[in-house]
């Protein structure tokens, strides 16, 4: 199967090696990026690596080149550090570069679906879920999801497993809604082993409250803290983007938390979500306490009022 990645910056390059490196998810890869000599050295310098993995081709093209792909990756557009969006203080988070990746992703999708109206798109640029919105729009189709919570939920299980001293795989720990400021940790749910993270962090004489406080902040602004020491955040949503490729191209239907459109919320966001074929197949609620299931009403509405902006400018 083909694969396209659009956007050939820190976070498609990353992508496309993850892709190689994760071995078998496709045949063929193809990047695409408005700096067309970026896209021909990435792909030259990755080609030269792909003995060591199984058989894979990777190259750069242009649009026409996606032809037959199966599904295609957008990462294209201004990141964090370039757009503004590193300040901890502001509530905007990522949506401060929606007005401009809303335009690109405007110049971006019809040429996509174009060529391949029957591809699944997978939206990774900031802020992924209003973009998904517009995307979907714009390509007159529900094949459109965005990475999401997964890459939060990733990092929560990640800092529980730090203070907890077990393995980040076997702690079951969700974020819903936006990925950005709004997004709601579902701290009722998060189990080790089948035990609640609460009471084993009570029994080891942690201040609950105290911990849930700086987990919350390392998780919420874990973008800017990597940014500050490498200027990108980069691998960590590679690895994801090829996972998710993964899933759909097998049509695994994993249960992962990543977002599409929810006509319950009226947006796109990210819940329990089943992902194969297509896309995102079914999306359902997991359990939540009353303040959690308001916080996320919350982060729908903040969404809510992002996607509009993002129709607006996107000629949606």
């Amino acid at each position: 199967m083909k694969v396209g990645v659009v956007g050939v910056g820190a976070v498609g390059a990353a992508t496309a090696l993850s892709l190689v490196e994760r071995g078998g998810t496709c045949r063929e890869i193809v990047l695409i990026d408005r700096n067309t000599a970026r896209a021909d050295g990435v792909a030259a310098d990755m080609r030269y690596a792909t003995p060591l993995s199984p058989t894979v081709d990777i190259r750069s093209g242009r649009y026409e080149d996606l032809a037959h792909a199966a599904v295609v990756v957008i990462t294209a557009g201004t990141n964090e550090k370039a757009g503004g969006a590193t300040d901890r203080s502001d509530p905007e988070g990522r949506l401060r570069l929606l007005e401009t990746n809303a335009r690109v992703y405007a110049d971006i999708v019809p040429r996509v679906v174009a060529v391949v109206p029957q591809a699944v798109l997978m939206v990774v640029t900031d802020p992924p879920d209003p973009l998904a919105d517009l995307t979907r729009e714009l390509a007159s189709h529900d094949r459109v999801f965005s990475t999401g919570t997964l890459i939060d939920s990733l990092r929560f299980r990640v800092q529980l497993a730090d203070r907890l001293h077990v393995r980040p795989r076997d702690v079951q720990a969700l974020v819903v809604g936006e990925h950005g400021t709004s997004e709601v940790l579902l701290w009722s749910s998060a189990t080790v082993g089948g035990i609640p993270v609460t009471r084993l962090l009570t029994e080891d004489d942690a201040s609950v409250e105290h911990v849930r406080g700086e987990v919350e902040n390392d998780i919420r602004y874990a973008n800017i803290a990597i940014i500050e020491g490498t200027g990108a955040s980069q691998y960590g949503i590679g690895a994801v983007s090829a996972r998710l490729v993964e899933s759909v191209l097998r049509d695994e239907r994993a249960v992962l938390p990543v977002a599409a459109h929810c006509p319950r919320y009226g947006v796109t966001l990210s819940l329990s979500s089943v992902l194969g074929a297509g896309g995102v197949q079914q999306m359902h609620e997991p359990s939540m306490t009353p303040e959690e299931h308001q916080a996320l009403a919350q982060s729908a509405e903040v969404l809510r009022d992002a996607s509009r902006r993002a129709m607006a400018v996107g000629g949606a």
